[in-house]
C-alpha cells in the first residue's frame, strides 16, 4: 500500500468529517487533557489496517502513540485487544471515528477474503479480488484481500487489457479486438480476454491472449476445457462464484478464481473503542 497516496487520502477523509474543528471535542476538553483509546474485537476476526492506525493519529497530533497487538493478516477473538491508542483527549477524539471506520472495513474484507482461501483449500489456484470498490477506498480495500491471503487482480483500466463481451460485441470479434490492441501496447501490459463458450476459448488461444477469463462458466465445463489451453496462457475463472460453491471450482485446474463480493458485499468486522483519560 502506497503511503504517501494513503496519507492524502486519509487527510481528505479528516477533513470531511472535522471540516473547521470538532466543536464538541474543542469545547469540553483541555488543550493538554490526555487519555487512551483502546481497539476491542466484537467478533473473531483477520486484522487489516495497521498502517491506519499508524498514519492516521499522526496526521492529526504528531505526539500520539499507539500499541498495535498484532500484524496485518493476524486472526483475532472476540475480546481481543487489537490497539492501544494514547494522547490528547481531543485528538484521539477527532480521528477515532475514521480510523475505526476503515479497520472494521478492511478487517471485513480480510475475513471474508481467508474464509474464501479456506474454502477453496487449494495449494495451486489462488484467490483474486476484482474493481469492484468502493470508489476512492480502492487502494485500501485490495490491499485488505492481501492481508486475507488473496491477490490483486488489476487495480483499474489503465494497468491491463481486458476484453469484455461489449468489447468484442464492437469489435467484431476476439482476434480483431486482440489484433488491434496488440499493435499498439508494449510488451509489459497483459491481454486479458472473457470468453461464454468453448469456440471464444479457442478464438482467444488462436489471438495469443494472455490470460483467457472463464465467465460464469460452471466447474464441469471449465475442467472439461483447461486441457485445451497451452501451458503459456493463464486461467481465470469469474461470475456466479460464491462462498458456497466455491469449493466445487478446487479441482478445476484455473489459476485464478476472482470473486466481486470480497469487496463490494462485504460485513464490516464489529469493533468497539473503549476511552480512558489518565
Amino acid at each position: 500500500m502506497n503511503k504517501l497516496k494513503l496519507r492524502q487520502q486519509l487527510q481528505q477523509f479528516f477533513l470531511e468529517d472535522i471540516g473547521e474543528r470538532d466543536v464538541t471535542s474543542d469545547l469540553i476538553f483541555d488543550v493538554n487533557e490526555q487519555g487512551e483509546i483502546v481497539f476491542l474485537a466484537k467478533e473473531r476476526g483477520v486484522f487489516a489496517g495497521e498502517e491506519i492506525i499508524k498514519s492516521g493519529f499522526s496526521i492529526l497530533d504528531e505526539s500520539i502513540q499507539y500499541e498495535l497487538h498484532l500484524e496485518d493478516g493476524d486472526t483475532f477473538e472476540k475480546g481481543d485487544k487489537l490497539a492501544v491508542v494514547r494522547g490528547h483527549v481531543s485528538s484521539l477524539l477527532k480521528g477515532e471515528r475514521v480510523v475505526l471506520n476503515l479497520v472494521q472495513r478492511m478487517s471485513g474484507i480480510a475475513t471474508t477474503t481467508r474464509e474464501a482461501v479456506e474454502i477453496l483449500d487449494s495449494s495451486y489456484t489462488r484467490i483474486a479480488d476484482t474493481r469492484k470498490t468502493t470508489p476512492g477506498l480502492r487502494m485500501i480495500e485490495k490491499y485488505a484481500v492481501t492481508c486475507g491471503g488473496g491477490v490483486n487482480h488489476r487495480f483499474g483500466l489503465y494497468d491491463g487489457v481486458m476484453i469484455k463481451d461489449n468489447h468484442i460485441s464492437f469489435a467484431g470479434s476476439i482476434s480483431k479486438a486482440v489484433e488491434k490492441v496488440r499493435a499498439q501496447i508494449g510488451h509489459m501490459v497483459k491481454i486479458e480476454v472473457e470468453v461464454e463458450s468453448k469456440d471464444q476459448m479457442l478464438e482467444a488461444i488462436e489471438a495469443k491472449a494472455d490470460v483467457i477469463m472463464f465467465d460464469n462458466r460452471k466447474p464441469e465445463e471449465i475442467k472439461a476445457w483447461i486441457p485445451l489451453v497451452p501451458n503459456g496462457i493463464m486461467t481465470e475463472a469469474s461470475g456466479g462464484i460464491t462462498l458456497d460453491n466455491l469449493a466445487g471450482y478446487r479441482d478445476t485446474g484455473v489459476d485464478i478464481i476472482s470473486l466481486g463480493f470480497l469487496t463490494h458485499t462485504i460485513k464490516s468486522i464489529d469493533i468497539s473503542v473503549k476511552v480512558n483519560i489518565f
